[in-house]
């Protein structure tokens, strides 16, 4: 029996399998006026078809608290009731084809305020429709324009922001919420010291850089009902600390241990294990399952269940990770553009049970 599709349960929810839909930004959200953060109907015809492909959760891409926390002007946000009510008809549909609904929750931090990728990603300034950025210091990222540090207080308002956020969620329908503390957005340079230089409670120590990302997590896990799993995203390395020519200090493999217990004690159910996204020039030797030996060891020093992210393509590939028990399951990205029904040929392959859709199964029953 194929082990990537057996169930996964968190707290009491029943995943129906391990392989699972990465949060993957489109930038296809409404831009302007009321609507603005809106999902459009290219996110119901795109997320609802990957639940139809069988994965046993779909999660939406990072999803801004606020609108300066948008990565770009056409990304989805989660600060109002339009926005809920979009969002709801996007749960709906995935949730219809048997799939968990899930739903990341982000803030850009000094990586927001850009244009598309196939545009470039190139700033966009105020005048042109975007927006000041913030950051835990004014560190810029490569050559965006530096952003201002936060204020405690505004520290305290972005807690606020993520914990409201979530009550949309919950709101909307979605089973799973993830916090995303990773990829150089806003929590993860609070946490790496190559973006943090604060003086103040929130920079310096390990424990003080820590401090911001684990209070949205308490705030978040206050709203979240005790049954229902919260997620953390994290980048387990900066790639600065592992490259023996680079002279930067980051975070690394071991920090991440750390963190992943403490947000254990806090009730984070699985931790999303990626890396890098600090820096623009870090060395990082990308190859198929190169960021699972960070998944598998806060897996084996924590107890905390993990999934791996990254380069993972062949249905073969995924099941050795979750069989062998490196980890609990196992997000697939840029591989469902190209093939969104990749969970029915890696169930024909491994001898998994396949979820069509009727309307779908009986085309596929009589190929056979």
């Amino acid at each position: 029996m194929s082990t990537l599709f057996t169930p996964l349960v968190l707290r009491s929810l029943e995943i129906p399998n391990r392989a699972w839909m990465s949060p993957m930004c489109m930038y296809s959200a409404e831009a302007e006026g009321p609507a603005t953060g809106v999902p459009t109907d290219f996110h119901l015809a795109h997320l609802a078809d990957r639940a139809a492909g069988g994965l046993g959760m779909v999660m939406v891409e990072a999803t801004a608290v606020r609108p300066d926390g948008r990565i770009s002007p056409w990304d989805l946000g989660l600060w109002n009731a339009r926005q809920e009510a979009g969002l709801a008809r996007v749960v709906s549909a995935v949730r219809s084809h048997g799939a968990v609904a899930a739903i990341q929750l982000a803030h850009a931090g000094r990586k927001a305020s850009v244009d598309k990728p196939w545009l470039g990603s190139r700033p966009v300034a105020p005048a042109d429709g975007g927006w000041a950025t913030v950051g835990p210091s004014a560190e810029p990222f490569h050559d965006h324009p530096a952003p201002t540090a936060l204020t405690v207080e505004e520290i305290g308002q972005l807690v606020r922001d993520f914990a409201a956020a979530a009550e949309r969620s919950l709101a909307a329908g979605f089973q799973v919420v993830e916090v995303h503390g990773a990829h150089g957005y806003l929590l993860n340079s609070f946490l790496s010291p190559a973006a943090n230089h604060r003086t103040d409670a929130y920079g310096g120590s390990l424990e003080n850089r820590m401090r911001f990302p684990l209070e949205v997590v308490d705030a978040v896990r206050a709203v979240w009902p005790e049954h229902l799993p919260v997620l953390f995203r994290t980048s387990a390395t900066d790639w600065l600390s592992e490259n023996a020519d680079d002279a930067r200090e980051g975070w690394t493999a071991e920090d991440t241990v750390r963190l992943a217990k403490e947000l254990q004690a806090r009730g984070v159910d699985l931790l999303d294990v990626s890396t890098g996204g600090m820096v623009h020039d870090a060395s990082i030797p990308a190859a198929p399952d190169y960021q699972v030996p960070f998944a598998e060891r806060v897996r084996q020093e924590t107890g905390l269940p993990t999934a791996a992210v990254g380069l993972i393509l062949e249905p073969a590939q995924a099941e050795e990770i979750v069989a062998s028990g490196r980890a609990d399951a196992v997000f697939l990205g840029r591989q469902l553009l190209r093939e969104p029904y990749w969970a029915h040929r890696a169930a024909e392959e491994l001898g998994g049970a396949s979820r069509w859709p009727d309307q779908y199964g009986y085309a596929v029953a009589r190929r056979r």
